[in-house]
């Protein structure tokens, strides 16, 4: 299993959601803010459609490749998923031409989950961010398997959120079934 941590604050609110979720497990985790991933250049009209470019998105897509179960953890950032989280996704578009993959053959072998905690009556603004990451995950055939939706805005307020934290202890069960 691979976490991927869109948040740029360390120790968030959506990071420690995802740690109750994650208690006991055995899981990479993959931090955004660690890495050097440049936005997207659209090649898609040009000849060849794809130029390789230098930064960490290579490294961290060849960490995706390698595990099943991929869980997504993000802020709610104006209703949205993190800009960290939103450059990596948008990079597929040059996986998918890229001839050092089967990109989307691949990714379609996967599970995703999705963990999200804002601060502005989350549980319903976050929906259609969860909405695009069901289309992101249907386009590439990824199972989408679930998601938590938690509510902090300010250090530590994922704490008070008893809901959130209960559907963390069901997802960890669940991993835990499958990791078994």
């Amino acid at each position: 299993m691979l976490a991927l941590y869109g948040s740029s604050r360390q120790n968030g609110n959506s990071e420690k959601l995802a740690e109750t979720a994650f208690d006991g497990l055995e899981v990479t985790h993959v931090y955004l803010r660690d890495r050097n991933i440049k936005p997207i250049v659209d090649q898609r009209h040009e000849e060849g459609g794809f130029q390789p470019v230098d930064d960490d998105y290579d490294v961290t897509v060849e960490q995706v490749l390698e595990h099943d179960i991929l869980v997504f953890v993000t802020p709610l950032y104006w209703y949205g998923m993190s800009g960290l989280m939103k450059n990596f996704v948008d990079r597929w578009s040059q996986s998918l031409r890229d001839t050092r993959y089967r990109f989307k053959e691949e990714m379609s072998k996967k599970t995703a989950y999705v963990i999200v905690t804002g601060g502005d009556n989350p549980r319903i603004k976050a929906l259609p961010l969860i909405q695009q990451f069901q289309y992101t995950f249907d386009f590439m055939g990824m199972k989408f398997a679930g998601y938590i939706i938690g509510k902090g805005s300010q250090p530590d307020d994922i704490l008070q959120d008893q809901q959130a934290l209960a559907q963390a202890a069901m997802l960890s069960e669940q991993l835990r079934s499958i990791q078994s």
